[in-house]
């Protein structure tokens, strides 16, 4: 089952926060960015759920946690309303800021629209090598984050993370992207860089074997058997990480 409270931590997080590898990888959303003459921040504060602010500029974008001061403020009255939102079934209204409600229907919206074409891409888009990579390394990221979201929200994640020990693990495919799921007393955070001095490590050997794996198309013990997926370390952490994966394919799949 999907536990709705989990899955607003994952939209709020590794959904919209993937917004920033956007803004800073893809050339569509630079260009979007570019109209804009100065920052625009924007919140969303959900009742029994997660907060966070998002700033814009022309330099990309930037994700906060919490309610920060902003331009642009949407209270949520659930988490199910704010999947909702996500999903596209739910418009949503701010409290403040319809100042500057051009922002959220214009640039706002065509980022998540590019984000979603990215993230849900058609089987011809693929074909375009840079299309391909682009939505792989954005696929990967918000993996990644959704770890620790799981890791701290579902019922069945806080189980598994109880049996991490505290460290770091290094997540990343080939020399490029990379992330840390640091682990601290059963919690978990996700940093978009790799660990300097790792427990444990996950690495996909190529872009390709990532996209294969994500979309379950490829064996991951056959894998692990033929050393395309390097796994070192804590044999603890890399266990319960699999089943935080498997988490995330259940939530996000």
């Amino acid at each position: 089952m999907i536990d709705q409270k989990t899955m607003a931590y994952l939209n709020m997080y590794a959904v919209l926060g993937t917004l920033e590898n956007l803004c800073e990888l893809d050339g569509k959303s630079k260009e979007i960015l570019s109209s804009l003459k100065k920052p625009v921040s924007l919140c969303f504060d959900v009742k029994d759920g997660p907060a966070a602010t998002l700033t814009f500029s022309q330099k990309g974008c930037r994700m906060e946690d919490g309610v920060r001061k902003c331009d642009i403020k949407i209270p949520v009255s659930s988490c199910e309303k704010f999947n909702k939102i996500i999903d596209g079934t739910v418009t949503p209204v701010p409290s403040k800021g319809f100042a500057k409600i051009g922002f959220l229907l214009k640039t706002f919206t065509a980022l998540t629209d590019r984000l979603a074409e990215l993230m849900r891409p058609t089987e011809e888009a693929l074909k375009d090598r840079e299309f391909f990579e682009l939505s792989t390394i954005l696929t990967f990221y918000t993996i990644s984050v959704a770890l620790a979201q799981i890791g701290n929200q579902d019922p069945i994640g806080v189980h598994s993370a109880a049996y991490m020990v505290d460290g770091d693990v290094y997540f990343g495919i080939g020399d490029s992207p990379a992330a840390t799921l640091r682990v601290k007393d059963h919690h978990l955070v996700t940093i978009k860089k790799a660990p300097e001095n790792p427990r444990a490590i996950m690495k996909f050997a190529d872009l390709d074997l990532a996209y294969a794996l994500f979309t379950g198309t490829a064996n991951a013990l056959e894998c692990v058997c033929n050393g395309s997926i390097e796994i070192h370390g804590m044999a603890s952490m890399i266990d319960n990480m699999n089943r935080l994966l498997d988490r995330v394919a259940l939530y996000l799949g």
